[in-house]
């Protein structure tokens, strides 16, 4: 019974931010699921300027799952935050535990950790955080369940803590916008560290996660896009610069099955990720800069 309270009201959070002529659903988006055999999957897309939201398999966007490592996001605005972490440079030396992601095996900074997903260096960071003030943050930022219960380095891995697709979308929204309680400084950090491409057409910020849930794998790929375009401003205007940076905020995740290794399931995720917004037009197919 509450489980399904909690759904409607998450239902009535989404449709409440846009009118409904600005939901769109868009059920063309399951082809590039379906082709890697994947049933349970969902995407949804905000485009910020016209406060317009498309989705596909609304049901699924709304139900909350565990962040995996996109909770890294938050963790790393809360070690900026607290000054566990002075900036994006704080080494944590490996702790000579050789583990099966070797780009994991060495001493990394922040910025470093947050590329390769090194989750050892977020436990230790969670670990200086500590339960009370992690629990503050979470709670402040509304942080979808807000359930930091267990120990203070699983509680994002272990199904303590869920969120959904759209609440992931409204989060990281708030934060590139600098409202959430974070400090502009902390946010613009984390913002930077979540850049992934950059063209003369957009700029690609995401994190991806893979977490465990009941008897399937869960995989995210949580982000923003700036669709770069250029204008020509009047020769009296105050804004001396031709660019304009348009932001469309998203989240997808999709179930596979235990431990299955039948495909490469974490670049199908982002592949998947860069096709729905080739489709919807806010990424060319260009290069990114290297």
């Amino acid at each position: 019974m509450r489980s399904s309270i909690i759904v409607s009201l998450l239902a009535i959070f989404l449709f409440a931010s846009c009118r409904e002529s600005r939901l769109h659903e868009k059920p063309e988006w399951g082809k590039y699921f379906e082709q890697e055999g994947l049933k349970d999957a969902c995407f949804i897309l905000r485009d910020h300027n016209h406060e317009t939201v498309y989705f596909y398999n609304k049901e699924r966007c709304l139900k909350r799952f565990t962040p995996a490592s996109t909770f890294k996001i938050f963790n790393s605005l809360v070690a900026l935050e607290t000054a566990v972490a002075p900036d994006d440079e704080l080494v944590i030396k490996w702790d000579s535990v050789v583990r099966d992601n070797a780009d994991w095996n060495k001493d990394m900074n922040m910025r470093e950790a947050f590329k390769v997903s090194c989750v050892p260096y977020y436990q230790e960071i969670a670990r200086r955080i500590g339960a009370a003030r992690m629990a503050h943050y979470v709670d402040t930022a509304n942080y979808g369940n807000k359930n930091v219960a267990g120990a203070i380095d699983m509680f994002w891995l272990n199904d303590s803590l869920q969120i959904s697709a759209d609440e992931q979308v409204g989060f990281l929204k708030r934060m590139y916008f600098a409202e959430l309680p974070f400090s502009e400084r902390s946010q613009r950090i984390v913002k930077n560290m979540m850049l992934q491409e950059e063209t003369p057409q957009y700029k690609l910020y995401y994190k991806t996660g893979w977490g465990h849930h009941g008897q399937s794998d869960i995989l995210w790929v949580v982000g923003f896009i700036e669709k770069i375009e250029h204008v020509k401003e009047h020769a009296n205007s105050m804004n001396k610069s031709d660019m304009r940076m348009y932001p469309y905020f998203f989240a997808m995740n999709f179930d596979v099955p235990e431990n299955d290794t039948t495909k490469d399931w974490a670049a199908i995720r982002t592949n998947i990720t860069k096709a729905i917004l080739k489709d919807f037009g806010t990424m060319s197919a260009e290069a990114p800069k290297q």
